[in-house]
């Protein structure tokens, strides 16, 4: 039978050799230093990646309500005068909502025929803003080089049952 070591026998430790080492160059705790620096470093483009992903996401979505309740609006308004300016006032209408500035935004109203109140006729909208990406300040004077371009469109067709084609 061998005789079995004690916990309290001290014997060659690995440990205590290395943590004589560290002592020795001086590195005891430079790991959490680091771990905490490379850290921070990779934390924070990370988190504006996030920001800056919700922010376009936001404009998109703001695009597409808009260019939908647009053709809505245009398929429902017999006269194309008329059409145009509620389409314009429901596009600003959402994207003010969304927190998308609305000065920026271009709507266009394109009809499959020559009539857009015509029963069966296809209207399309298509609207597009720029989205501004989150803390790009303004004293840079980029212009459109800190926004990103979203745009949406819908197609709705005028009811058969709709008065215009007299």
């Amino acid at each position: 039978m061998r005789p079995s070591r004690r916990s309290t026998d001290p014997g060659p430790s690995t440990v205590n050799r290395d943590a004589g080492d560290a002592a020795e160059h001086g590195e005891r705790g430079s790991a959490s230093l680091e771990f905490l620096t490379v850290g921070v470093l990779l934390l924070v483009p990370i988190v504006y990646l996030v920001l800056a992903l919700a922010s376009v996401q936001g404009g998109a979505l703001a695009v597409e309500g808009a260019a939908r309740q647009a053709a809505r609006i245009a398929v429902q308004t017999g006269d194309r005068s008329g059409a145009a300016a509620a389409v314009d006032r429901a596009v600003r209408v959402t994207l003010a909502d969304y927190g998308v500035d609305a000065g920026a935004a271009s709507v266009v109203i394109d009809c499959q025929s020559a009539r857009c109140d015509a029963p069966g006729t296809r209207v399309r909208v298509t609207v597009e803003a720029h989205v501004r990406l989150p803390l790009v300040p303004d004293v840079l004077e980029l212009g459109l080089a800190g926004t990103v371009p979203v745009e949406a469109s819908a197609t709705q067709t005028v009811s058969r049952f709709a008065r215009g084609g007299s």
